[in-house]
């Protein structure tokens, strides 16, 4: 069941997928399409899930469920995890790899492997005051207050 991501409680689960890269408007609207189609059909266990998505910055994609209408399954994730995948092939992507970091640099967002980041940080190219994207965050209140936050003060601390 398809609702308004902004009407999910602040309980309601959160998945959070980053893009290697910045889609166009077009895929974009592509995307947001294909999002809608799948959660309306999306269930567990023969139950609706009542969720919702958010795109932000041509780059993020963001599912919320809520889970008090009816929690995930193992193979209702399965099916969100083969929906990601379905677009990482379409789109030339990558959705599912947790070892980037994806931080503002002004208004443009920049997407670099740890290993990168690490460096970068080394070099104080970027610095405890580098807004970086927490995507561990995991439910919506979290997404709401902690997902883009200062460096000092998400998991990326460690390294600035």
């Amino acid at each position: 069941m398809l609702v308004d991501f902004n009407s999910l409680p602040d309980t309601s689960r959160v998945w959070i997928y980053q893009a290697n890269r910045s889609f166009t408007e077009a895929e974009i609207e592509e995307i947001e399409q294909s999002l809608g189609e799948f959660i309306t059909q999306w269930t567990a266990h023969g139950a609706r899930l009542k969720a919702g998505f958010l795109t932000r910055y041509n780059r993020f994609i963001i599912i919320g469920l809520d889970q008090s209408h009816a929690g995930a399954s193992g193979c209702s994730i399965d099916a969100s995890v083969h929906f990601i995948q379905t677009l990482e092939q379409k789109y030339g992507v990558d959705l599912l790899d947790r070892m980037n970091v994806s931080f503002k640099q002004g208004e443009y967002i920049a997407y670099k492997t740890l290993k990168d980041f690490k460096k970068m940080a080394k070099e104080k190219a970027i610095s405890k005051n580098t807004i970086v994207f927490n995507n561990l965050v995991t439910n919506k209140m979290e997404f709401l207050d902690h997902w883009e936050v200062p460096a000092s003060e998400s998991w990326h601390a460690r390294f600035v």
